[in-house]
């Protein structure tokens, strides 16, 4: 395993991220420096965090830089430049797990855009960087002129795009077969490690891979699920996460828009988190689904791990998420099997009534009965 110095936000679910998504990556931290700001103009950091920095990498030797934010690839140099370490930022990081974590044709092949829409970002910079003498290895770019470096990762993207349409294409038929033979469909949605795979085998009796470490789905996986007699779709999605860039979004989009053709959204939520991380993980879900054009009106919230909370907790966190009112609310556990039978049947009613969310009888026990304006 490499290793790294994580330099991140000072605060706890910050640095708890960071570090899931370096150990995902196979980085091990060897030292964590955390900060407040890490926008600075020029590093990122201060002047006088960068001295601590440099003389930190001198004695430990590190691999690599982490750096838990989006850099400007002037930043990148500047630090690689003072630190000659590589220093990878969140972005870069996050491509690292995607690049490893795919495992379909498809997803390969959505990773690849989202490296080479990563890349292009930082094209310029590097050839004016070229272009002054100035060609550290991790900058490089060999005797590439500007013209030709654009158009080579343009033509790359353009080939990329063309094969992820006919993929989307291949999609559509299959929506389309869905339709016809009658199937009501069903999403997994939320933050990256919120318990989604845990739940979707608990419904399905499946058993795909689960972990704790963080982007385990990238795969879209669709199984058949029978509720009262009634057959449903049920499709494991890729988590959210917090500043994921629009064009990471937009590479996976053939895989994630087969959420706004889906007839129900269960959003997983870990109930167990601060109400801190909360309130950061939701917001970052919603915002991505309303990227995606996703209507509000399908989604069922779902709090998972709710085994770890005594139900006043529980209670006392919908309250302060502002989910106790024209919600669908239901508390879970993936992990023991607790009111997954009631979520089916809280399924089963939104079947039956059409998307209307107004039920008011015969609620299964367990769900939060918020409906209505």
């Amino acid at each position: 395993m490499k290793s790294a110095i994580l330099i991140t936000y000072d605060q706890e679910d910050s640095i708890n991220e960071a570090k899931g998504l370096c150990d995902a990556a196979g980085y091990e931290v060897v030292h964590t420096i955390q900060q407040d700001y890490l926008k600075k103009p020029k590093y990122g950091i201060s002047g006088g965090v960068l001295e601590r920095l440099e003389e930190i990498s001198e004695k430990l030797r590190p691999d690599v830089i982490i750096f838990d934010e989006i850099l400007k690839p002037s930043q990148n140099y500047n630090l690689a430049s003072a630190l000659h370490r590589e220093v990878l930022d969140r972005e870069g990081l996050i491509l690292e797990i995607f690049e490893s974590r795919a495992s379909s044709a498809e997803s390969k092949l959505q990773v690849k855009l989202a490296q080479l829409r990563y890349e292009m970002a930082r094209a310029k910079e590097k050839v004016r960087l070229a272009n002054m003498g100035e060609q550290p290895g991790f900058m490089g770019i060999g005797k590439f002129e500007v013209d030709v470096y654009y158009n080579d990762i343009k033509h790359r993207m353009q080939t990329l795009r063309s094969k992820l349409e006919k993929a989307g294409k291949q999609r559509e038929l299959h929506r389309q077969g869905r339709k016809r033979m009658g199937f009501k469909t069903i999403s997994l949605a939320g933050y990256t490690s919120a318990g989604k795979t845990t739940l979707f085998n608990k419904v399905t009796g499946e058993s795909r891979a689960q972990s704790k470490e963080l982007f385990t789905t990238l795969t879209t996986t669709t199984r058949r699920v029978t509720i009262d007699q009634e057959p449903f779709l049920i499709a494991d999605t890729v988590g959210f996460i917090s500043k994921l860039p629009a064009y990471m979004i937009d590479a996976f989009k053939s895989t994630l828009e087969e959420l706004t053709y889906t007839d129900i959204i269960i959003l997983v939520i870990d109930i167990s988190d601060s109400v801190f991380e909360l309130k950061k993980k939701i917001s970052s879900c919603m915002r991505t689904l309303s990227e995606l054009g996703v209507e509000k009106d399908k989604i069922v919230y779902v709090l998972n791990k709710d085994d770890l909370l005594k139900q006043d907790e529980i209670n006392r966190k919908i309250d302060i998420l502002n989910l106790s009112e024209n919600k669908k609310v239901i508390s879970v556990s993936a992990k023991t099997g607790k009111n997954v039978k009631e979520l089916k049947k809280l399924i089963k009613n939104i079947s039956e009534s059409h998307n209307s969310f107004n039920f008011n009888k015969n609620l299964p026990e367990g769900v939060k009965e918020t409906f209505g304006n």
